[in-house]
């Protein structure tokens, strides 16, 4: 175990990143999912814009890649169309 000063914060805050990056990936995935399971078109498109939105947050901040984060959008995209 490291004893610096610096190494000692450094845990500290990267335990503070990853349970805040923890949280947002969660709240996401939550949010995906609800989502998905819409069957009123009209509440789906207003729900969509915020999902999309939280999704490129992750992407922004390197929790998932950029693609993956494409791919989501475009399949709640597509389910939101078709409903």
């Amino acid at each position: 175990m490291a004893n610096h000063k610096s190494a000692l914060k450094r845990i500290r805050s990267n335990e503070t990143k990853r349970l805040r990056n923890k949280y947002q990936h969660k709240t996401t995935r939550n949010a995906i999912k609800k989502l998905r399971e819409m069957t009123e078109k009209n509440e789906a498109e207003k729900l969509f814009p915020s999902v999309a939105s939280m999704i490129d947050k992750l992407a922004k901040n390197n929790i998932i890649h950029a693609n993956k984060a494409a791919n989501l959008k475009s399949g709640l995209a597509k389910h939101v169309a078709a409903l």
